[in-house]
Formats: C-alpha cells, sequence, structure tokens
C-alpha cells in the first residue's frame, strides 16, 4: 500500500468516524509498511497507539482490506528515532507553559461520538428527568446541583446523555473547559502519570478543568490509590464550583467497595434513575433510527407491525434493539427483499430466542390468571364468559408477543383450542389496547411483570 491510498483510506475514515474522533486518534498515524498480513502504524504516544488499536483497528483492518490488500492485524509502534514534541515540553528559550498545557497535550479527553446529541435522544417517561437535568447542566449556566449523577443499568442512555452534554457546552460555553472521559481512563493516566513521576501535572489538568465528567465511575470501586485522588480532585473542583458530572450503573449506595467518604459526596448532588425502558420508549427510538436508516436504504420496505413486534420482544437492551434493527436493513438490502414479519423472525431468531428464553407460556398464563385473580383451569377451559375470555385472550396476546410460539402451538396450550382462535384473540386485543386505557395499562404491566 502507498502513501496515497492510506491518504485516501484517511479520508474514508474522516466520514465514518466523525472529525472529533478523526482529528484526535486517526490523524496522527503515519503508515510505516504492510509486510506479511501485518500493517504498521508509527503513532507518537504508546497510549494513542493503544486506544487506537483497542477503537477503531478493525475499522482500520477493514478499510485495508476493501481496497484489496491481504491485512491480518494491525500493530501501532513509537518509532525509536522520535524526537520529543516542542508543544509537550516548555524548552529554555521559550516561555514556558503551564504544566496543565503540558499535560493537557499528552492526555486529551476521550473522544465524543457525533451521533450522541440531545436531538438524538429520545425522550420518554422512563428518561424524561435525566434529560431534564443533563439539559440545565448544558446550559453552562450557574451551577446548581453538583454533582450531577446519572445511574441506570446497560443501554439506557448514560454515556449517550453524558456526550450530548459535551457537545452542547462546547456549543453554547466554548470558553470552558470540559474534559469527558471513563473512570477506567482517569485510572490509567493516574497509573501513567505515577510511573512518569508526572503528578503535579496530573493534578493540576485535572483541577484546572471548567466542567468534569466521568463515566462509569463504578470501575474505579476497590482502586483505593485511585480512589484517594478522585476524591481530592472531587473536593477541589466542588470548592472552585465547578461542575462535576458522573454515570454509573447503580446509585452511589449501591457501588461495592467505594469509600464511604466518596460515596457521601457523589450523593450530596442530584441523584437521577434512568429506568428501563417502557413499549412506547423502544418503539420511539425504533421510529427514529428508521427515518436515520432512510437515507442509507432509500428503497427498503417495511411490513406494518415490524417495529411494534421488536418494540415488545426486545426490552432488556437499547443497544441490542438497535444492533437488530440495523442487521434487519442490512440484510433486507442485501438479498433485496422487503422487511417483513416472517424476515424479521428468521434474520434476528437468536437475538428473539435470548430475549424470550426466560418466558413460557405457562408463566403467562399464570401471571395473567393471578393478575385477573380467576383460576389457572379456567384460563385453559372451555367457559366462554367474558370474564375467563377477556383475561384468556390477554393471555394469547402475551403469547404471541413474547415468545416464539407458534399460534397451532399457543392454541393447543390453551385447551387444544384452534389456531384460528388465538389469531381472533390475538387481534382484538390489539383493538382493544388502542382503545382502552385500562387493557393498555394491564398489559404493560404484565409485561414488565414477566420480563424482570
Amino acid at each position: 500500500m502507498t502513501q496515497e491510498q492510506w491518504g485516501e483510506l484517511k479520508q474514508d475514515l474522516l466520514r465514518t468516524v466523525g472529525q472529533n474522533n478523526f482529528k484526535t486518534w486517526i490523524e496522527p498515524l503515519e503508515f510505516a509498511e504492510l509486510s506479511e498480513g501485518v500493517a504498521t502504524f508509527h503513532v507518537p504516544t504508546n497510549f494513542i497507539g493503544n486506544y487506537v488499536s483497542q477503537n477503531f483497528g478493525d475499522l482500520i483492518m477493514h478499510q485495508l482490506s476493501s481496497i484489496g490488500e491481504d491485512v491480518q492485524r494491525v500493530h501501532f509502534k513509537v518509532p525509536a528515532n522520535t524526537p520529543a514534541r516542542p508543544s509537550s515540553r516548555p524548552t529554555a528559550s521559550a516561555p514556558s507553559a503551564a504544566p496543565a498545557a503540558a499535560a493537557k497535550e499528552e492526555l486529551p479527553g476521550a473522544p465524543l461520538d457525533a451521533r450522541f446529541t440531545f436531538d438524538s435522544f429520545v425522550v420518554g417517561k422512563p428518561n424524561e428527568l435525566a434529560n431534564a437535568a443533563a439539559r440545565r447542566v448544558a446550559e453552562g449556566g450557574p451551577v446548581t446541583f453538583n454533582p450531577l449523577f446519572l445511574y441506570g443499568g446497560v443501554g439506557l442512555g448514560k454515556t449517550h446523555l453524558m456526550h450530548a452534554i459535551a457537545w452542547e457546552l462546547q456549543k453554547q460555553r466554548p470558553d470552558l473547559n470540559v474534559l469527558y472521559l471513563s473512570a477506567e481512563q482517569f485510572m490509567y493516566r493516574f497509573v501513567q502519570a505515577l510511573r512518569d513521576r508526572k503528578m503535579m501535572d496530573f493534578k493540576e489538568l485535572f483541577r484546572s478543568v471548567d466542567v468534569l465528567m466521568v463515566d462509569d465511575v463504578q470501575f474505579i470501586a476497590g482502586k483505593d490509590s485511585t480512589q484517594e485522588e478522585f476524591f481530592h480532585t472531587f473536593n477541589a473542583l466542588v470548592d472552585q464550583n465547578k461542575q462535576i458530572i458522573i454515570s454509573a450503573d447503580r446509585a452511589p449506595g449501591e457501588i461495592k467497595d467505594l469509600e464511604d467518604r466518596i460515596r457521601s459526596r457523589l450523593q450530596c448532588g442530584l441523584v437521577v434513575d434512568l429506568h428501563p425502558t417502557d413499549y412506547e420508549l423502544r418503539l420511539g427510538i425504533l421510529q427514529s433510527k428508521v427515518d436515520q436508516y432512510r437515507e442509507q436504504y432509500p428503497d427498503l420496505q417495511l411490513a406494518d407491525g415490524v417495529l411494534e413486534f421488536l418494540a415488545h420482544r426486545i426490552s432488556t437492551n437499547v443497544r441490542v434493539l438497535e444492533g437488530a434493527l440495523t442487521r434487519l436493513f442490512a440484510f433486507a438490502s442485501l438479498v433485496g427483499r422487503e422487511i417483513t414479519m416472517e424476515l424479521t423472525q428468521d434474520c434476528l431468531s437468536d437475538v428473539l430466542r435470548a430475549s424470550e428464553r426466560k418466558i413460557s407460556v405457562e408463566e403467562i398464563q399464570r401471571r395473567v390468571a393471578e393478575h385477573y385473580n380467576i383460576r389457572l383451569s379456567d384460563m385453559i377451559g372451555p367457559k366462554r364468559v367474558r370474564t375467563l375470555a377477556r383475561p384468556r385472550q390477554i393471555a394469547m396476546y402475551l403469547c404471541k408477543q413474547l415468545t416464539s410460539r407458534s399460534l397451532p402451538e399457543i392454541g393447543r396450550r390453551f385447551g387444544g383450542r384452534d389456531h384460528t382462535t388465538v389469531m381472533h384473540g390475538v387481534k382484538r386485543i390489539e383493538e382493544l389496547r388502542a382503545q382502552d386505557g385500562q387493557i393498555a395499562e394491564d398489559l404493560e404491566l404484565l409485561r414488565r411483570t414477566l420480563e424482570a
């Protein structure tokens, strides 16, 4: 591969990873050689090499393969004769740079994802408060609550909101020094500063920011020295009335091996929970993603009911939900077919199996019977009075939505009923769900109970 080809590939990478990621991580790379399936790149520091390898290595390898190069792996190394960068160290003849500037040059903040903005964040009841609090902080006005602590399970939007705050602050208050990084990166840089005997630079960097954003703070739990430095940094910034924004996968009081004084400090601000997504929010997320994909796949046809089906079936993790939709659109585009319910179930069979692994027809029947205070034997029995028929239809509807059982199989589990009976029951509940608020509320409550 020639340097000209690498230059063209860098432009492709720029379009893929965005301007911010490209400038921080891709632009410093220098192509060295391609030998025996190994593409070697020179990097200014080992830190940059490690980060690029972990986060962009597969992407670079894919781009190289796309132009016909036989690449098995990519390798990043610091050339032995690399001169020290003038901007990294003050010299005797030049005016002395501030330690923070030197440290910032060596330890840049984590890159921001251009997709994660407030405009692309779908708001629903489970994340309404978190979104409002994040937007207030992103205004860059007087500090009203410190810290802002966002917590919730995997794939509920914590990192999205953190990135959105950083993007908005950069736009609204470019004068502010905003530093965003993960707790793992904070720990890595702390260890690196200890090793290189640059603790004063490290302290100056983290104490000179206007807004400090630390993602996944639970990872510092049990790391005594890192917790000690984090505590002092936290106190120094709060004393200067600087804004701190933190995220974790659980509430401060539930993080194991976190020092009591840090736990107490984290709880003194605004602690906001991102609740698990409900059906409406998941459907909104899917519709938003479909609008984005329309630009990439303008000719694809999407059958009615597919998004509703996915929003019902994949309920635990938004990332899994978005990944499923991405796979579905890519598959339909490659085979040139309309996205129907049949294609959806074939293409996403593994994801759908995983999502319903814990839910059985029997469990649905039992939960519905308990909810409506009827006997399970009446649920599957022959009686057709309304007080039994409606819960039975609701159970059939939930079986269709939450399991991969066919209509004839569901019918057999309900006292040997015909599949047309199940089909009629499912259709009736779909109609009532849109008309009757109580039915809709019961369905959502039962679904949450079954998926808990």
